[in-house]
């Protein structure tokens, strides 16, 4: 057993903090360890910089996606502008650094890029000596997790395995778990004991949005597209915290968006969301890489609407040629394009069976299995 384990990470989207939860609960659950700390790494960094690197983030997500994208693309060189980078976030984290060699854990595992980049200079430099596991969250390894001092980076796909190993990861520290996700999700719940848990019709095609993703004016046009189902529906609105978006969901739909074919059930935050993806029979939304782990993990066939260019458009492309998800570029016809799939009754089953071999629903258990390994322990550390 682990004496201490730091779990790090960053808030700069849900989907890498979503992955340190769910990495802290596998590690209680296996008694992995004596201690797990899980630490949003932009506490430990100034105003200004963490002001940047997670609100900027977000705005530039809602309000300029395409400059996101470009960047995306621009930053993806392989080693190019690691010192670049790594010298601006020295000068930002001085806080983060003291608190790594204060803490001197057995393992620190990393679901964000920049923990990783820290403890990989500290270690070249001698200051640290524990290893460190880097988990990357998407389903392409992006050029922003390339660090030189790692014991572990675990993976989604053996495509991203042999992409690391051509541009100079070691094969043996690489590892292909599946992006980690709370392990509730591999518990398997019947889909129509959760419709009947959760006053929904049992036989009507349940379709989940995740309603706070698209922000308020979208998300009405979404939901508009969406009534013009012809198949009978529900559609689960998850609105998450956003409890004006939830009452403003309730009132459109009350007025307008329900109809004799389809209703809709706005949801606020809610800690079952397993079991109302167990509910569903497809997911309609933004593939961020945490959301489609967890929607294959419970058999749920994509709809992509709206990726943010980059790595979400990434992983819509391996969805796609997985077989696991179709992609509405116009939502005008985004009923359309469901009411098609699910009238071809083979491609609709044989999709749901694309999803099963494609989804890793117990990577967080492969990860802490691996890190307690006599092999990843006898690796030689950095």
């Amino acid at each position: 057993m682990f004496k201490k384990v730091l779990i790090l990470s960053a808030a700069v989207g849900a989907g890498h903090l979503r992955a340190a939860e769910a990495l802290e609960k596998q590690f209680k659950q296996s008694n992995a360890a004596e201690e797990v700390k899980n630490i949003d790494v932009l506490d430990y960094t100034n105003p200004l910089f963490r002001r940047l690197y997670g609100k900027a983030y977000l705005e530039m997500v809602n309000k300029m996606p395409e400059v996101l994208g470009w960047m995306y693309d621009s930053l993806d060189k392989p080693w190019e502008n690691e010192r670049r980078r790594l010298a601006l976030d020295r000068l930002n984290t001085l806080p983060l650094i003291n608190l790594l060699k204060k803490e001197k854990p057995d393992l620190a595992v990393c679901t964000h890029f920049l923990p990783s980049e820290i403890i990989s200079w500290l270690k070249a430099k001698k200051k640290i000596d524990f290893p460190q596991a880097v988990v990357v969250t998407d389903f392409d390894a992006h050029a922003m997790w390339l660090c030189h001092h790692y014991e572990q980076y675990f993976v989604a796909l053996d495509e991203t395995r042999v992409h690391l190993e051509k541009i100079g990861i070691a094969p043996e520290k690489i590892t292909v778990s599946g992006i980690p996700i709370d392990p509730i999700f591999a518990e398997t719940k019947d889909k129509f004991a959760m419709r009947e848990k959760y006053n929904l019709q049992k036989d009507k095609l349940t379709i989940m949005v995740s309603a706070g993703g698209f922000g308020v004016g979208n998300i009405e046009h979404l939901l508009r597209a969406l009534s013009d189902l012809q198949t009978p529906s529900q559609i689960l609105a998850i609105c998450g915290r956003n409890e004006e978006l939830k009452t403003n969901l309730e009132k459109l739909s009350n007025e307008k968006l329900n109809n004799e074919r389809v209703t809709f059930h706005p949801i606020g935050f809610t800690r079952e969301m397993d079991e109302y993806m167990s509910a569903s029979d497809l997911i309609v939304g933004k593939p961020g890489g945490l959301t489609t782990s967890e929607a294959m993990a419970k058999g749920l066939i994509f709809v992509v609407v709206n990726p943010i260019p980059g790595q979400e458009e990434r992983n819509s492309d391996h969805l796609l040629e997985k077989g696991c998800a179709i992609k509405c570029n116009n939502l005008p016809v985004l009923a359309y394009k469901i009411d098609k799939l699910v009238k071809d009754k083979a491609r609709f089953e044989q999709m749901k069976s694309n999803v099963q071999k494609f989804a890793r629903p117990n990577a967080s258990r492969e990860i802490v299995e691996k890190v307690w390994s006599p092999a990843f322990r006898r690796l030689k550390h950095e």
